[in-house]
């Protein structure tokens, strides 16, 4: 049932059962706008008026200030791009082999069997206790940052990508065996298309784990990037720095969601109606 009313539309949805409001296109996008302002407008307050230590958490106004003075001199803008491209080459590295083998997995029981209780058993284990590790094996420079970022990407795409496969109808791959589809064609037509919509959710989710332990090896041994300016920051007991730069790091997770989230637009059409439910 549809209800207008002013520049939004409202609409009821049956859901378990009950009809619920649900809001218009508009409404959302207002809500996800302003509730952020209105956060940052009631800290702002909050500091001025002393009700919060501005030692531990300074107003808005003066982490704006500390942000600007990074940019202005270049520090901000130059660890930025050392994290980006961490971040993107460790994507690339932990994701494509992870989409491969997740889709070979979910075609091909024998392999599956074999490889799935060792992503199982591994899973689990705390990345950042593998820095160490990846530290003796790669050294201090770009090895151990990129494949931890590489790692983060790793188990939730291979992961989703299995499970994209399992998920869809046997039907369609005998289909294609009746007409004579070979391997490769298969996997082209069938296994891609139907795993793409977790493939992609466990890239989204990889994507925002790899910047996660990017950030934290950069902490622990880089002399560079968002992570290295953090513990910097702290080190100097430079606040309004260290919120900066946490804010940055925020939007660096927001912005890598958003373009994964144009890329399913892109790639997996038919779930533009039921990708925001």
């Amino acid at each position: 049932m549809m209800v207008e009313g002013g520049a939004s539309v409202e609409r009821t949805t049956m859901q378990r059962g009950r009809w619920l409001p649900q809001a218009g296109v508009k409404t959302e996008a207002a809500i996800q706008l302003l509730s952020p302002v209105a956060l940052l407008a009631l800290w702002e307050a909050a500091a001025r008026a002393g009700w919060v230590d501005q030692r531990f958490f300074p107003a808005p106004s003066t982490i704006v200030g500390a942000f600007w003075d990074a940019i202005t001199t270049g520090v901000l803008l130059h660890h930025l791009k050392i994290t980006l491209w961490r971040v993107l080459l460790g994507t690339v590295i932990g994701g494509v082999p992870a989409v491969l083998i997740g889709l070979a997995m979910g075609m091909w029981r024998w392999l599956r069997l074999t490889l799935d209780p060792i992503i199982a058993a591994t899973y689990p284990l705390p990345k950042s206790a593998l820095f160490p590790l990846l530290l003796l094996i790669f050294g201090l420079g770009e090895g151990s940052k990129v494949s931890m970022v590489a790692i983060g990407v790793f188990y939730l795409a291979v992961t989703n990508a299995m499970e994209g496969v399992l998920a869809i109808n046997p039907v369609y791959f005998d289909v294609a065996k009746t007409f004579g589809a070979r391997r490769w064609d298969v996997i082209r037509t069938v296994a891609l298309p139907g795993a793409m919509p977790l493939v992609l959710a466990g890239l989204r989710l990889g994507v925002g784990t790899g910047l996660i332990l990017g950030v934290l090896a950069e902490m622990l041994g880089a002399r560079d990037g968002l992570g290295y300016l953090l513990w910097s920051a702290w080190q100097t007991f430079s606040v309004s720095l260290l919120w900066a730069t946490l804010f940055v790091t925020a939007i660096l997770g927001f912005a890598s969601v958003q373009l994964v989230d144009f890329l399913r637009r892109v790639l997996v059409p038919w779930q533009r109606g039921t990708a925001r439910r």
